[in-house]
Order: structure tokens, then C-alpha cells, then sequence
């Protein structure tokens, strides 16, 4: 699996750790060893631009998600087949202020944006209360199994 994480956000993060979480849930999700995820995290000003030019929406945003080969998520039976999911981009400056009002870690919120995008990725939404209970319940089943994960590391 491929898993590559450009910053240039001027915020230092933790990457090897989203790398974990990605490959984490990569297998959770049964999608294929050899599928491919580009991860970027830019500041507000480039965030802001890519919010305008690709959602027609003011200011920065924490997390888009750009999928490319529209991969699902597989079963234990039948793995996603390998391909390019696509590529998220995360504002880090947008996470601390989130984290901080969430209570919680910067590198929490990353971990979440990061789970976010990459369901986005799958296929997942959450414009219906249906979808998004099920996106929600999936993007907490993945971070709570994680966090799991890293405690036994």
C-alpha cells in the first residue's frame, strides 16, 4: 500500500502516525494492499483557494477529499482491488482551532480529518441522516480501533 504524505502546512505533525492510521484502516476496511492514497496539508490561504475553487465556498476548510479510481470498501471474501483512491488535503491550522474547541489533541483531530477524508474517498457521505449515521459509525469504529492499536505498540 502506498501511502504518500506531502506537508506544507508550516505545522509540525505527526505523519509517520497518520501513515499507521491510514494502513490501519486499510485493512479494516478491507481495501487492497496495493491501493494508493496521497495525503497533503496545506496552510488557510491554499486551503481557502482549493474551498473556492472546488466547493464555491468562502474561507478554509479542515479536510477535502478528491477521490480518483472511486474504489469501495471490500469484505473479508473480496478485497477492494488495487487502484488510486485519491487524494486528501487537510489544513492543519483549521485542526488546532477544531481540536481546541472539541477538547481534545491537535493530532486527535488530524487522526479524524484524516479517517474523514479517506471514507470520503470510499464512497462515503453524509448529506442524509442514513448516510451519515453509517459514515459516523464507520469513522468511529476506525479511530476507536486505532487508538486500540497504538496503546499495544
Amino acid at each position: 500500500m502506498s501511502v504518500e504524505i506531502n506537508n506544507e502546512s508550516g505545522v509540525a505533525v505527526d505523519e509517520a502516525a497518520i501513515q499507521r492510521l491510514v494502513m490501519y484502516a486499510f485493512e479494516h476496511l478491507n481495501v487492497h494492499a496495493d491501493a494508493e492514497v496521497a495525503i497533503q496539508m496545506v496552510d488557510e490561504g491554499a486551503m481557502e483557494r482549493l474551498h473556492i475553487e472546488w466547493m464555491d465556498e468562502p474561507g478554509p476548510t479542515d479536510v477535502l477529499s478528491f477521490p480518483m479510481d472511486e474504489l469501495r470498501p471490500g469484505t473479508d471474501e473480496e478485497p477492494t482491488p488495487p487502484g488510486l483512491l485519491g487524494d486528501i488535503v487537510l489544513c492543519p491550522q483549521v485542526a488546532i482551532a477544531q481540536a481546541a474547541t472539541a477538547g481534545h489533541s491537535t493530532m486527535d483531530e488530524l487522526l479524524l480529518l484524516t479517517t474523514h477524508g479517506l471514507l470520503h474517498l470510499l464512497g462515503f457521505d453524509h448529506a442524509e441522516p442514513a448516510e451519515e449515521r453509517e459514515m459516523f459509525g464507520i469513522q468511529r469504529d476506525v479511530l476507536v480501533g486505532f487508538t486500540l492499536a497504538e496503546r499495544k505498540r
